[in-house]
């Protein structure tokens, strides 16, 4: 079978594709025909609608094991990992929420059933659990008692920062209200960008601005990511 290509569509990242394909995320990324896409998107799991992927031909791999006795493989590259850091949102003391009660539901997109998971924040707020790389949608529900909060996430639905909808959503996260139209930087993105920026200690833009630089698409992302 020859290598063949794959279109992007929206709620796609590396994971749930090499996973449709039984093969490895890196498999699929590190291919020589990628290269131009990796260096444009640089982040596998944030992928656009219409990107074009090609897919390798999977290789048969040999193993020796003695006759006549039981052996165990393992399948490499499951799960992934789901990784968000809750805060108090107070202007004064953007705190991690530690220790917060929570349940997760995981709804993948082959239909097939995922134990709920309950847990703990940790100390820096952090929720973090296993999930299967085809993951669809996530219902988060933190349990404190009457005041009992869901948090619907699309899993793979996040675009590249590079793009107007990527950076709305990062800047969304991060606390900044930005306009509601995807395609453009409206009025009030830029304005949540020009405060970014002020936060951060970041050149500001001129109020006309039609481009972002890189420091501040850079900053945008390394602290979405909490790198």
């Amino acid at each position: 079978m020859a290598d063949r290509r794959y279109t992007v569509k929206q709620g796609d990242c590396i994971s749930s594709i090499a996973f449709a394909y039984n093969l490895f995320p890196k498999t699929i990324w590190d291919h020589p025909d990628n290269v131009e896409l990796k260096k444009l998107r640089k982040d596998p799991n944030a992928l656009f609608p219409g990107d074009s992927l090609v897919i390798p031909e999977k290789q048969l791999k040999e193993e020796q094991c003695q006759a006549e006795q039981k052996h165990r493989f393992r399948r490499k590259g499951v799960p992934e990992r789901l990784r968000i850091q809750f805060l108090t949102g107070d202007e004064e003391d953007d705190a991690p929420r530690k220790a917060v009660p929570y349940t997760l539901d995981i709804t993948t997109k082959s239909g097939s059933s995922v134990p709920r998971k309950e847990g703990k924040t940790d100390n820096d707020g952090y929720l973090d659990e296993a999930i299967p790389p085809d993951a669809l949608k996530g219902v988060i529900i933190f349990d404190e008692g009457e005041d009992q909060e869901v948090y619907e996430i699309m899993l793979g639905h996040l675009d590249p920062v590079g793009t107007p909808s990527g950076i709305k959503a990062r800047l969304e996260n991060l606390g900044y209200e930005c306009g509601e139209d995807d395609n453009t930087l409206d009025y009030v993105t830029i304005e949540a960008v020009r405060k970014f920026q002020a936060d951060n200690d970041l050149k500001i833009l001129p109020s006309d601005f039609t481009e972002i630089d890189q420091d501040t698409l850079d900053k945008i992302e390394e602290l979405y990511s909490g790198e």
